[in-house]
């Protein structure tokens, strides 16, 4: 098996009662997906067999308890959890989570050992998951303190690019979460990612502001005013291409978007209503900012419609291209930053 040639795709398994699984193995039993990469699924040979039986997919399958006896054309599983439980559709169980964290770490650890180049996570069930040993909100927290640099959830569909200054905060604490370091720091993130990961040189970014209104002047709360707006002037006199902070009512509406190669919302629900508005089923997740590359589908688990086989693997797949394309643009921009006149380019 030659590496270079081969990018290596870790797919952790989610919550084997909801829709993940159904997906990956739907996804990768067009053969021509073996053409982009050597999957390997952290998972197990009678659970990924149940699901591939009960769907009658003729995905083609190779077992192994090595990660580095991987075969090439087929879809790898490598046991990463006891089989002490049965898969049931559509219902919440506590073992379920236990499993779906069960196959993250030991797809986190391979990437964190670089035994795969990327990682994408099919959905989990964010109450299921805790417990003492995993007491994080989801996957971004935890690879955040498992890999070096600092996270940001970053929503890409093609142009469209919706990052979080603060993700899984309650309303309630979000004010509070926004200082002028954090919004440095994730204004940087993105800027960083978009040159790196996107191939973007001079990356454009507007950010939204927390309150209606960009608070009115003060009349529907100060934080704009005195928070972000003199923050992104300082980030601005620094050279930066960061405008705003724009009203979040209209900013998606009029199409105002478009003109920014990234948007950074200040929580979560004001950026994914609109992105997920425009782009569900399509959109990717992926988490920046780290010195690893992970992806996940834009969807949850989806209970509602596990079992059935009507699942869309749209968002998946992009999941699935969106890492191995990353991949790829930050290896060569590892290479032009190293050796400029070596490439003949310039550094970006």
């Amino acid at each position: 098996m030659n590496k270079k040639k081969n990018i290596i795709l870790g797919l952790s398994v989610g919550d084997l009662n909801g829709i993940g699984l159904e997906i990956i193995l739907s996804i990768f039993e067009d053969k021509r997906m073996f053409d982009f990469c050597i999957p390997v699924i952290f998972g197990s040979q009678k659970s990924v067999e149940f699901v591939k039986n009960h769907f009658k997919l003729n995905t083609s399958l190779n077992f192994s308890k090595d990660i580095n006896q991987l075969a090439i054309n087929k879809l790898n599983v490598v046991s990463s959890y006891k089989d002490d439980f049965n898969i049931q559709f559509g219902n919440e169980d506590k073992r379920i989570g236990e499993v779906a964290v069960e196959s993250f770490v030991k797809a986190t650890d391979a990437l964190k050992d670089n035994l795969i180049d990327v990682l994408v996570t099919a959905p989990i069930n964010k109450h299921n998951i805790q417990s003492e040993k995993f007491s994080f909100p989801g996957h971004t927290d935890y690879l955040n303190q498992e890999l070096s640099g600092e996270s940001l959830m970053l929503l890409i569909n093609d142009n469209l690019r919706v990052g979080l200054l603060t993700d899984h905060v309650a309303v309630k604490d979000v004010s509070k979460k926004i200082t002028p370091d954090l919004i440095k720091s994730k204004v940087n993130t993105v800027i960083d990612t978009l040159k790196k990961d996107f191939r973007i040189s001079k990356p454009k970014i507007a950010l939204l502001g927390l309150n209606p209104h960009v608070g009115d002047n003060g009349v529907i709360g100060e934080e704009d005013d005195e928070v972000l707006k003199p923050t992104l002037q300082n980030l601005k006199n620094e050279g930066k291409l960061v405008f705003g902070p724009y009203s979040a009512d209209s900013f998606f509406g009029s199409n105002n978007y478009k003109n920014f190669d990234a948007i950074i919302a200040s929580y979560h629900d004001q950026g994914l209503i609109p992105f997920k508005t425009l782009s569900f089923g399509e959109g990717v997740n992926y988490t920046a900012g780290l010195d690893k590359i992970r992806t996940s589908p834009d969807h949850g688990t989806a209970y509602e419609i596990a079992g059935k086989g009507i699942a869309d693997a749209n968002s998946f797949k992009k999941a699935v291209f969106s890492a191995i394309e990353i991949y790829k643009s930050r290896a060569e921009y590892n290479t032009l930053i190293q050796d400029p006149l070596k490439t003949g380019r310039k550094k970006i």
